[in-house]
């Protein structure tokens, strides 16, 4: 579908229609920062930064950690503008890599983990734990592990879009009407995307729950 923004009108200020989000003004940055206009893309760095760190901020819960995907973020949006064909509104594909990002890291964190942890000898990784344990906030840092982990596998059960959707509403805040404007899409459409994902959210905690049990 094809993003598609509100003019409200001359006349009394309600809104009459909606222009494609190929003809709007960031569009055209786009275009120019495609054609190789570096000024553009730092244009289009400036005005989506702080979302993109807020939304990272919000899974890692880290700011240095955040700083660094935000780089990586950025980095990956430069070399595959050229890719983007105006489907949905930039911040919408930009929302999309973000999160992408973010899976990318915390699965990469898990498997360096294995990976150490596996190279100690059973003494050591005695040590190790018994070391890490007489920390006195490692605890806390436990349980938002075990926390973040656990919403890292709810979250893998729905789609990519639903996660999106999820996510902006839920950790960046945005509105229902907000959502409308950035993705292209009515707002009934959204209400019914976020029930059913928070639907499928519900049933594969269950199913997460029994497991544990």
């Amino acid at each position: 579908m094809t993003a598609t923004f509100p003019v409200p009108s001359a006349a009394d200020g309600r809104i009459e229609q909606k222009v494609p989000y190929r003809e709007t003004p960031e569009a055209e940055l786009v275009r120019r920062a495609q054609a190789g206009d570096d000024g553009a893309f730092q244009q289009i760095v400036e005005k989506h930064q702080s979302k993109v760190f807020s939304i990272i901020y919000g899974i890692l819960r880290n700011k240095n950690d955040s700083e660094d995907i935000a780089q990586q973020v950025f980095a990956k949006i430069y070399f595959s503008l050229k890719g983007f064909d105006f489907r949905s509104s930039l911040i919408t594909w930009v929302y999309k890599i973000t999160v992408n990002e973010c899976y990318d890291y915390l699965r990469k964190q898990k498997v360096r983990k294995l990976v150490y942890e596996s190279d100690l000898g059973e003494d050591d990784q005695r040590s190790m734990e018994n070391s890490q344990l007489a920390v006195e906030k490692r605890p806390s840092i436990d349980r938002r592990t075990e926390k973040r982990d656990y919403l890292m596998k709810l979250l893998a059960k729905v789609s990519d879009e639903e996660r999106m959707l999820l996510i902006q509403k839920e950790v960046e805040g945005l509105t229902v009407e907000e959502l409308a404007e950035q993705t292209g899409l009515n707002e009934n459409t959204i209400k019914v995307k976020l029930f059913r994902a928070r639907q499928k959210l519900v049933k594969a905690a269950a199913k997460l729950d029994r497991a544990v049990v």
